[in-house]
């Protein structure tokens, strides 16, 4: 069993997973799992679970919030504020880039080929990570039937993923006091890796531990931080200003971004595009497409739509420089509220494990959540490998099943994989095309 990391090493891996998150919160997810869990064992295969069990609760991109409570575990409210940043801020600066390049020259095919052969290396990734979630949270035939149910209800019934999950809840709660057994399953051991830091037997670390002035701090903190850069905007540009508007508009979409980036993108597209007028329907589609091909979750087009908007709108200062404006406030106001969820109710999380009621509903979310990572990979098999009806792209899954195979039973290590794929990807379109 690994140590827990100096803060260098952690810093350094956070850094790392900044650059190589690729593939969505499923993939990302994954990412985080295999390296910490797995090849680093840093975190225990329970408290990673417990945690993400959480953060699939909450408002806001789920995997950046992991990011954060992993970080906050091994190295306090310093360790959780450089995880969550660092996943951010590699996005952030590689989309602002992106954007300029986009304002400025107007073209962006030539992204797609750079990032054509990251699609088969996020498959392989989400694939190994459903088979490694999926061994330890499915022990019994009810988890295997929970988590068949919850692929079955959102790929082929289209039920929203917040349903899934809460009614993968209430079937747990319920679970939990008639058949325990079947339903108490997370913390068991079907052949567990040695543990990281942590597991139900563990006292609670100090920092770890709830308390009502910690909690009124960080709720003050934040709070502050939030407010105060919305009136520091207002006082700047006024209530009418662009740059106001959009710190407002985003701090309300991060409220309401339960269920993923999926769930949100139609609220942010429609208001963007209709209601402010920011950007074109096309210009949308496009960032879309550069938030797909880029490191980070998906909601980070937000950085594109405020870079454009406020091109458009400079109000002032230079297209440049309020576009930078525009990523910045607009970045800034959809992750703020992650750290407050994240700093707030973390160690009353932490202070739950082990319960049998509660472990039980987690357990059945773990499960659901299982079903639902196995949706993101038959999806992305489907348009990865038959990215046309009737056609199959014979490359990506030659490249899918190589890099699959070399994470799998060679562990290789991910940013490998992923730099790789991007370099196969790019020799395979220049050789094609």
């Amino acid at each position: 069993m690994a140590g827990r990391p100096s803060f260098s090493e952690a810093f350094q891996f956070w850094l790392k997973l900044g650059f190589i998150s690729f593939g969505g919160p499923g993939g990302q997810i994954a990412i985080m799992h295999a390296e910490l869990v797995e090849r680093k064992r840093w975190i225990s295969e329970e408290r990673f679970l417990h945690a993400l069990n959480y953060c699939m609760m909450l408002p806001g991109p789920e995997a950046q919030q992991l990011a954060t409570y992993m970080g906050w575990l091994l190295h306090r409210t310093a360790g959780g504020v450089v995880a969550g940043a660092l996943f951010v801020l590699p996005s952030f600066f590689i989309l602002v880039a992106l954007s300029w390049v986009y304002v400025t020259y107007g073209a962006v095919s030539s992204i797609a080929a750079m990032f054509y052969g990251l699609k088969a290396a996020v498959l392989s990734i989400v694939a190994a990570a459903v088979i490694r979630i999926g061994w330890r949270a499915l022990k019994n035939e009810m988890m295997v039937m929970l988590a068949a149910l919850s692929f079955v209800g959102i790929f082929f019934g289209g039920v929203p993923f917040p349903l899934i999950i809460i009614s993968a809840a209430v079937i747990g709660l319920i679970g939990s006091r008639l058949r325990p057994d079947k339903f108490c399953t997370i913390g068991g051991n079907r052949t567990d890796p040695p543990p990281g830091i942590g597991s139900h037997a563990d006292p609670l670390e100090e920092h770890t531990r709830p308390s009502w002035r910690r909690a009124l701090t960080v709720l003050v903190v934040c709070l502050t931080l939030w407010t105060g850069a919305l009136a520091c905007l207002a006082v700047w540009g006024g209530s009418a200003g662009i740059f106001y508007k959009m710190g407002k508009f985003f701090s309300k979409a991060a409220m309401v971004t339960f269920g993923g980036a999926y769930a949100v993108l139609p609220y942010i597209a429609q208001a963007g595009v209709e209601t402010y007028h920011w950007l074109q329907p096309g210009q949308m589609i496009d960032g879309l497409g550069l938030a797909e091909t880029t490191p980070g979750p998906l909601i980070m087009v937000v950085t594109f739509v405020g870079y454009v908007g406020a091109w458009s709108n400079p109000a002032g200062l230079t297209p440049p420089v309020a576009g930078f404006v525009g990523a910045l406030v607009a970045t800034y106001f959809t992750f703020l509220p992650s750290f407050l969820w994240i700093f707030l109710g973390a160690p009353y999380i932490e202070r739950t494990r082990g319960n049998a009621h509660l472990m039980g509903t987690l357990s059945a979310i773990t499960a659901a959540v299982v079903g639902v990572i196995l949706n993101l990979a038959v999806f992305f098999g489907l348009h990865v490998f038959f990215p046309t009806p009737g056609a199959v792209d014979w490359a990506s899954f030659v490249l899918a099943v190589v890099t699959f195979v070399g994470l799998w039973k060679f562990k290789w290590d991910v940013v490998y994989v992923v730099l790789g794929s991007a370099m196969a990807g790019l020799a395979y379109r220049a050789i094609v095309h």
